[in-house]
């Protein structure tokens, strides 16, 4: 289920920017909504990513790929939204993406606090000889 996580999520952004309009929410903000978005849903995929043991398992090398490979998938989803009607590419948005993604596996991998509630299992058993 780890690996299928990432995949699963693409798809929707894939699926997300394709459309001709999405529906956002005025909050009253002086800034665009729309960029927290990018940033929350960027780093979930970072994430994602990084928590596969062949990311995890490589360190540093493991969080800099993940970060530069959902850096890479926003600038391509970026590209390939300039092409569905009604939509455009903003540099802002690929911005917020790539932010989003370093600070995630960043904070995955420097903040054990952030980390250990990201792999809390409450239901899991533990071994009656612990």
């Amino acid at each position: 289920m780890t690996r299928a996580l990432p995949l699963l999520l693409a798809a929707a952004i894939i699926a997300a920017s394709s459309a001709s309009r999405l529906a956002t929410p005025d909050l009253g903000l002086n800034f665009s909504p729309d960029k927290i978005a990018h940033f929350l849903v960027f780093g979930l995929l970072a994430t994602l990513l990084l928590r596969n043991p062949e990311f995890l398992h490589a360190r540093w090398k493991g969080t800099l790929a993940a970060a530069l490979i959902v850096a890479l998938f926003g600038s391509i989803d970026e590209y390939r939204q300039s092409l569905t009607p009604g939509r455009a590419v903003e540099y802002n948005d690929w911005l917020a993406d790539t932010l989003g993604a370093i600070t995630a596996v960043a904070a995955y991998r420097c903040l054990p606090l952030y980390r250990g509630a990201l792999e809390w299992k409450p239901f899991h058993r533990r071994n009656a000889n612990s």
